[in-house]
């Protein structure tokens, strides 16, 4: 009684239809082109067209500031914007200046990078929490760049083979040329992009493959900062290999460590860690997290200052913070050709990272992201910064979730926080002249905690994808030992391979049928999937197209036990033994005419000789002839199998290589006299199909079925056999 409860609360359903093939499936349908698609001409006419609700659709569709600035609730949003904005700006001010650092140029460029892309995302971005600056991943690739291009080894003066010193004014002028060029044609590259609907290709880069590479680029972040924080002078390295040779060349360099600037990163990296904890662990409670790397600046600037380290102890410090705006200027084009790879790669790494915690805040607080319009947007926030001496930004991950914490609602708490920084560049900037490069470091050292988190991806991957694991190795390796540009190549490469390999070895498998249903399932899989006598049902997990082609004739022979060349040489052999016999018949059958007539007596009559010879070969051979029964014929080694159905539901298209596979299946299965028909196909396959000329008729599209159950019926219909139909009831438990 239980049982029947279980199975009535389970609820049941009643289907009774005819079997449908392709062709009966039209008429019930009542396939046709419902809705017309405009030709390519009334496309690009309409595309043309101008009006004013199209003009004004424009405008708001590249420049969303226009849509949702004229509806700002000043009353909803005003005070969390306000907060939000206050709180990150305070957080733009030391994470600018430390990461200008990373990209190898003085700080006050970390804090132009923090102002004006700012003001340009404001206008043309869509998300409303993420917030535009600098970032360590970014600028440590323009830190490549730059030092790749404008070597200390170039600048020397007073000396030669490296023994006198280096003209910093002209080294760091030319490093900020080659980090403007390289900004700028990276926005260009992100604004053609955009504009051509490109955003889904950062759709190849996988989740494991962002992740394994920012994790190693944190790794590159962290020995670049070393020599700060002990105070020394490694040489550069460039080329594969780079980051172990500078790792055993600080090691190298531990004995002459300067002690005051030690002293000084790890006070400040103690403070930091610790206050960073309190707000994590108190961030209920707390109404705004303590800006203690904004505290920790200011402090470490007013003592080394009043204590006189510079001069006592010579702590390196940022130096000279010019006050005020530097008019826009155009960047050196000349460099384009040297760093056209390197803007391509950032622009690809700039955008993931933005589009991914776009979307992430998006999706959390319910409205949604134009991943093209982003493109333009970060596009034209380096463009535009290009020409203003900034270097290439995206998002934050950081000061993102502060400013989604801190009760920003819009797009306004970023004009609030370059605000801020903007005050900070015309009054305050010069007063921090004092301030130690070593607290930058530490500064950049504990941002990078949240990267170095994704090292426990690994265990999670390991239980989860083991593919998905190898490719956030392999991306971390390659990054780690080739740098970043060629890291970011091979693991582009690899996760591509992964996919390619994905596709060309999909899972084949024999279906069988589940007694009482009209399922049907893979036998290795599921124990009550029994195969239908005589009836082969063959499925693979992936689209048939030219890679796998091949792959899935075999294992259709192998998974099905059908060895088409073989039977297609032992029907060759009995059609030829076939043959002889029939023509030893009919030699024998001559002889023995000829006898007969020779031994009889000639009479009178006339006889119609001609008539005679034939009837009489006729029937002397079909008495020795060999007699075949019609089922063993053509069917060498007895088989039992009549009807093979390959189930193609899971493909999705066929080019040409799939479409002659398939017609040579049925070719070569019919030569042995096996049925073959196809189920599941979806409407676009069989309009391939079509437009391949796949049916003729041979091969009519009544081959094709809706089902394999469908097809399983009419093979049983065709058969005579009825007693699989009364089996399988139009009534099915669900």
């Amino acid at each position: 009684m239980d049982m029947e409860e279980r199975d009535r609360s389970a609820g049941e359903y009643f289907v009774q239809r005819r079997v449908l093939d392709e062709v009966r499936l039209d008429e019930v349908a009542q396939k046709g082109t419902w809705a017309t698609k405009p030709t390519m001409g009334e496309r690009m006419k309409e595309s043309l067209r101008c009006s004013v609700p199209r003009l004004k659709h424009t405008a708001l569709s590249w420049i969303p500031v226009l849509s949702w600035l004229p509806r700002y609730s000043v009353r909803e949003n005003a005070i969390g914007d306000l907060i939000s904005g206050c709180s990150v700006g305070i957080m733009h001010l030391p994470q600018g200046m430390a990461y200008a650092l990373l990209a190898s140029l003085r700080p006050v460029f970390g804090l132009y990078t923090s102002l004006y892309p700012v003001l340009v995302y404001f206008i043309f971005g869509t998300s409303r929490h993420i917030s535009i600056g600098t970032f360590a991943v970014i600028s440590i690739m323009i830190g490549s760049v730059t030092e790749r291009l404008g070597p200390d080894t170039d600048f020397m003066v007073n000396g030669t083979n490296g023994t006198g010193s280096v003209d910093l004014d002209a080294r760091d002028g030319f490093r900020v040329q080659i980090a403007c060029s390289l900004t700028v044609l990276t926005g260009i590259f992100q604004i053609l992009l955009g504009v051509v609907r490109f955003g889904f290709v950062v759709t190849y880069l996988s989740e494991p493959l962002v992740r394994g590479y920012t994790t190693a680029s944190a790794c590159h972040v962290c020995v670049s900062q070393l020599k700060y924080l002990f105070g020394v002078t490694p040489a550069r390295f460039t080329g594969p290999l780079a980051l172990i040779y500078t790792l055993v060349d600080i090691c190298r360099l531990l004995p002459q460590t300067r002690v005051p600037e030690l002293v000084v990163s790890l006070v400040a990296l103690s403070v930091l860690i610790v206050v960073k904890e309190i707000n994590a662990c108190y961030r209920q409670k707390l109404p705004l997290p303590i800006p203690i790397e904004i505290i920790v600046i200011i402090a470490a600037t007013v003592i080394t200052h009043f204590c006189g380290l510079t001069s006592k102890y010579s702590v390196d410090v940022v130096g000279e913070i010019p006050s005020g705006l530097k008019a826009p200027r155009a960047p050196d084009a000349t460099l384009f050709s040297q760093v056209i790879g390197d803007a391509f790669a950032v622009a690809i790494v700039g955008y993931a990272i933005n589009i991914s915690l776009g979307k992430t805040f998006a999706l959390k607080h319910g409205y949604k992201v134009d991943s093209n319009q982003e493109l333009v947007a970060l596009g034209l926030s380096n463009t535009v910064g290009g020409f203003f001496q900034c270097y290439s930004v995206t998002s934050s991950l950081s000061r993102s979730l502060v400013q989604e914490s801190t009760g920003g609602k819009t797009q306004v708490a970023g004009l609030i926080s370059s605000i801020i920084v903007l005050v900070t560049v015309l009054k305050i900037g010069s007063l921090f002249s004092d301030l130690p490069k070593a607290v930058l470091s530490t500064i950049v050292f504990v941002n990078l905690k949240g990267m170095f988190k994704q090292f426990t991806d690994v265990p999670l991957l390991w239980k989860t994808n083991k593919v998905d694991l190898l490719v956030w190795v392999v991306t971390f390796i390659s990054t780690i030992l080739l740098n970043l540009d060629l890291g970011l190549a091979v693991s582009i490469g690899f996760s591509m391979l992964t996919v390619i390999f994905r596709t060309q070895l999909p899972r084949y498998s024999i279906l069988g049928h589940i007694s009482g249903t009209d399922l049907y399932l893979d036998t290795e899989t599921y124990k009550e999937a029994k195969e239908i006598p005589g009836i082969k049902i063959f499925r693979s997990s992936s689209t048939i197209f030219y890679t796998n082609a091949e792959m899935y004739l075999e294992a259709l022979q192998e998974k099905s036990g059908i060895e088409i060349g073989k039977l297609l040489t032992a029907k060759k052999k009995q059609d030829a033994k076939l043959k002889r016999e029939q023509k030893k018949a009919k030699n024998e059958a001559n002889k023995q005419l000829y006898f007969t007539l020779s031994t009889e007596t000639c009479t009178n009559e006339r006889v119609n000789w001609a008539y005679q010879h034939d009837a009489a070969v006729k029937d002397l051979y079909e008495a020795k002839a060999p007699h075949h029964s019609e089922e063993a014929e053509g069917r060498p080694h007895g088989s039992a199998t009549h009807s093979v159905i390959l189930d193609v539901s899971t493909t999705s298209f066929v080019d040409t290589v799939a479409v002659k596979t398939l017609k040579n299946i049925f070719r070569d299965f019919g030569e042995i006299d096996l049925d073959v028909y196809l189920a599941g196909c979806q409407a676009c396959v069989v309009e391939q199909l079509e437009t391949a000329g796949f049916f003729s008729e041979s091969l009519p599209k009544s081959r094709l079925f809706v089902s394999v159950h469908d097809a399983v019926l009419h093979i049983f219909k065709t058969l005579g056999r009825m007693d699989f139909v009364v089996d399988v009831s139009c009534s099915t438990q669900m």
